[in-house]
């Protein structure tokens, strides 16, 4: 069986008869101006609050300490009783304010001395209060709904908190019956409408508490709260602030906080004796005292987080608690006793849709090194977009798009690879794959992270003649890519195959000169032709540079023709060709005296 714990359900039922106009007999100096007064001004008398106001004030505290320490599953409903009852609110989460309370009590107003207190009862306002206990809230309905047909198993208690002026014993007791009575018969009620409301537990529990009203009252419910919610008191002393009248100056101070006990286990367990301090409530309310410290970055000063719990200070109003309510606020890194602002379960929450994609290390995700892409990337992980994120987000894609078309190089890790890495198209590609990755990872938060998949998956869908130029340009550079390695291959094998034709001209050289030199020595050997020596570098003649840089082969070529033309005679004909054309048989035209052509004219002699 499930049982719903009575603090998940609170009702306050508040006395709005006549008589809670009455003063509550503490005063309250109205007129704080002590100095400078001017001579002859008569001091404002002072003031007092009355009974509705105390009560008011008292119960909004114990409302405001439960919604600091648990914004949810635990729930309010006030109720206001004089000649009838007044709900001022639901048990739906969206009731569940300070700021709804306090407009539904200026509304109400307060009592009305002159009104009839005949007519006015604290009964309506218990009777509201039982049958606001027998109604569902939406944690119980889920609870049910996940039981199905043992959907009664799902347990129903809660609390009432009754502020009125009892005038006798006797009057305690007949109220404490009639609260009995009307358990008894809202549960046969139940039994005939059980979808609608829930039985409540037949057992009746009850404490009277008679105080004073005014500060008393408050302390007393204070009290209350921590035993209702098991809350625990921390006190920060020795806080340094500054003085408000003497800048100069800063005096020390001390402030409570409140918050879950779970967050002392471990600090008891260790049989530290800075417990035992008494709290702002009295002696028989133990706090746990701590000395606050300047923060340092130091690490070694520095201790380690074991839990993270809310916190709520016990007097809001007072200066030194708003000075480091401040100071938690805009110093997140400083933690006192491990208490946070932010719940364990909220931060759980975020961190899980932080993570729902996470490349392990920078050099596999592509996006994550783009600024371009941080638009969207910042606010697609939110749990609700609004329609300026949206846009944003949008806009974040159709930057992506021009920037593909405009060819812009992206930050793609080669780290492990051979060569430039993946073209351009393939970059382009991973970065879109892993885009749409992250957006789908969080497309089921709501619809609006839908519109931005479908704006992705749009942009991805290239027409035709976008396909078309993809293609010709991978053609072009895979043109590129092979024209580079052609050329960079020939550059590499040139000199080599250079230097072996090189070598093997020079080898056959010198066999030619050793076999010349033993025909020369030899006794019987005819007397060698008349050659031309051979040339030596040096001896070479000075060849025009032709334009550009020569290769190897060029100069090797150009000495040989140049050691070969000088070792025979130039054929006669060339030598006397004009414009390398020279006439045949002209001693045969000299005999017969025919025409002969000089310098390309013709003659006789």
């Amino acid at each position: 069986m499930k049982i719903f714990s009575e603090s998940h359900k609170t009702v306050f039922v508040v006395d709005h008869c006549p008589y809670m106009a009455e003063s509550c007999r503490q005063h309250v100096e109205f007129d704080m101006l002590v100095k400078n007064r001017t001579q002859g001004i008569i001091p404002l008398a002072p003031i007092s609050k009355s009974l509705w106001t105390c009560s008011v004030e008292s119960s909004m505290e114990y409302c405001r300490i439960m919604y600091d320490i648990f914004p949810f599953k635990k729930l309010v409903n006030f109720i206001v009783s004089d000649s009838g009852a007044h709900v001022l609110n639901s048990w739906t989460q969206e009731d569940q304010n300070l700021q709804e309370l306090m407009a539904a009590l200026a509304a109400v107003g307060p009592p009305n001395p002159r009104a009839d207190p005949e007519c006015c009862s604290i009964l309506h306002g218990l009777v509201a209060a039982v049958e606001a206990l027998c109604k569902i809230t939406e944690y119980q309905h889920e609870a049910r709904t996940m039981l199905m047909e043992n959907a009664e198993r799902v347990g129903n208690r809660g609390r009432i908190i009754c502020i009125t002026n009892a005038k006798s014993d006797s009057h305690v007791r007949m109220l404490e019956d009639y609260v009995q009575e009307t358990i008894h018969e809202h549960n046969k009620l139940a039994q005939f409408v059980f979808p609608y409301v829930c039985l409540l537990s037949p057992v009746l529990t009850s404490e009277v508490h008679s105080v004073r009203a005014g500060r008393h009252l408050a302390t007393k419910l204070n009290v209350l709260v921590q035993q209702h919610f098991d809350l625990a008191s921390t006190t920060i002393t020795n806080i340094p602030m500054k003085e408000e009248q003497h800048a100069n100056t800063s005096a020390n101070y001390d402030v409570e906080l409140l918050h879950h006990k779970e967050a002392h286990v471990d600090f008891l367990k260790s049989g530290d004796n800075h417990v035992g301090g008494n709290s702002r409530e009295g002696a028989f309310k133990e706090t746990v005292t701590l000395k606050w410290c300047t923060p340092r970055t130091n690490s070694v000063e520095l201790h380690y987080c074991t839990g993270a719990y809310r916190i709520s200070p016990v007097d809001v109003n007072s200066r030194p608690s708003s000075c480091l309510t401040n100071f938690l606020l805009n110093e997140p890194r400083y933690k006192i006793d491990g208490s946070l602002e932010i719940p364990l379960e909220r931060a759980k929450d975020q961190l899980e849709k932080h993570t729902r994609y996470w490349p392990m290390i920078i050099s596999q995700t592509t996006i994550f090194n783009m600024q371009a892409v941080v638009p969207l990337a910042s606010v697609i992980v939110k749990e609700a977009m609004t329609d300026e994120d949206v846009l944003n987000c949008q806009k974040t894609i159709y930057n992506l798009v021009d920037m593909e078309r405009k060819n812009d190089p992206l930050p793609i890790s080669t780290v492990g690879t051979r060569g430039k890495g993946p073209k351009r198209d393939e970059q382009y590609r991973i970065m879109w794959n892993e885009l749409e990755t992250l957006v789908r990872a969080h497309i089921g938060n709501s619809d609006k992270h839908q519109r931005v998949l479908e704006c992705l998956m749009a942009c991805r869908s290239k027409p035709p003649e976008e396909e078309e130029r993809k293609k010709r340009g991978r053609k072009r550079e895979d043109k590129e890519d092979k024209s580079e390695k052609s050329g960079k291959d020939y550059e590499t094998d040139k000199p080599w195959q250079e230097s072996e034709r090189l070598k093997g001209l020079l080898d056959r050289e010198k066999e030619e000169l050793a076999e010349a030199e033993v025909i020369k020595d030899s006794p019987d050997s005819p007397e060698p032709p008349n050659k031309k020596p051979l040339i030596t570098m040096d001896e070479m003649p000075v060849v025009e540079k032709a334009k550009g840089p020569m290769s190897l082969l060029s100069l090797w070529s150009n000495r040989i023709n140049t050691a070969n033309s000088r070792k025979h005679q130039e054929f006669i004909g060339r030598l006397n060709s004009v414009n390398n054309k020279a006439e045949l048989y002209q001693h045969l035209k000299e005999e017969n005296g025919m025409e002969t052509t000089e310098n390309g004219k013709t003659g006789r002699q």
